[in-house]
């Protein structure tokens, strides 16, 4: 595994090799870190991560920044998900984002007044798809940090791709991280899935504020037994190995997915990420 992220020879250097490399001596400093946008001014740049797709990393980014704004910050989310954007439906946004002379793109501000960037509000037709090589993506993604108006953000969240791939890595190296939120499900498999996503954080040198488990059960509403659809939770061994807290535990609940459908989901409160929303 690569020691050092900053090396140009990172895909074939290790621990042993890294040390007396003259890339070493720069480590301190990110040779890919991209300036932010100059009318722009981001306290603090969170991550949503996920070792593999469809656990809901979209749903925690969105509840996690409706959170925030009714708690006073001023929040912005950065949908780097390009091929598989969803962030802008879950807001009900139809409107395309605007741009200046100068080439700087402004934010969609959503009812609630969240500011929010994604592919979809750049696209004619938010149902084309986005057929792109890795590093065109994340050039998108780039842009995103270098060339939107956030404007003054307390928290910006950024929304990745499920995966440790060209995208992750673009956000790991190129915006500067103050930690990341791990999202996972249930089943037998999580234990790989958030080993993979922590160690990706860990390699990078990010900080892991924790993990949150979607899916966890489902509650009847008539009797309030809790049926665990994916099976039993394996999450705290996980988490006590990994020595990181779990933020979350988000249930099976026909009513967010109702309020995500009609755009709306913002207008829930989701006490299941106190936690999480305490951690940020």
């Amino acid at each position: 595994m690569p020691e050092n992220k900053e090396c140009s020879s990172a895909s074939s250097c290790d621990r042993a090799s890294c040390e007396g490399c003259p890339s070493k001596a720069g480590a301190g400093t990110n040779s890919f870190a991209a300036p932010l946008n100059s009318h722009s001014t981001v306290k603090k740049v969170i991550g949503v991560i996920s070792g593999k797709g469809g656990v809901g990393k979209s749903f925690v980014t969105g509840s996690l920044a409706a959170a925030l704004r009714r708690a006073g910050k001023n929040v912005g989310i950065m949908d780097a998900d390009i091929t598989g954007p969803s962030i802008p439906r879950m807001y009900g946004i139809n409107e395309n984002a605007a741009g200046n002379e100068d080439g700087e793109i402004f934010p969609v501000i959503a009812k609630d007044g969240t500011k929010i960037i994604s592919i979809n509000v750049l696209l004619d037709d938010p149902a084309e798809p986005v057929i792109w090589r890795g590093p065109v993506i994340a050039g998108a993604v780039k842009q995103f940090w270098t060339d939107v108006v956030w404007g003054d953000l307390d928290v910006l969240l950024c929304d990745m791709p499920p995966g440790t791939g060209d995208v992750p890595l673009t956000v790991f190296q190129s915006l500067p991280l103050d930690g990341v939120i791990l999202v996972t499900s249930p089943q037998d498999l999580v234990s790989m899935i958030v080993k993979k996503a922590y160690r990706m954080a860990e390699m990078m040198n990010v900080p892991v504020l924790g993990v949150v488990e979607n899916f966890s059960f489902y509650e009847c509403p008539d009797c309030h037994t809790k049926h665990y659809l994916f099976g039993e939770s394996r999450l705290e061994d996980v988490a006590a190995e990994l020595d990181i807290p779990i933020l979350g535990r988000l249930p099976l609940d026909p009513a967010f997915a109702k309020s995500v459908d009609e755009g709306a989901f913002y207008e829930k409160e989701n006490p299941y990420l106190k936690d999480a929303v305490d951690a940020l």
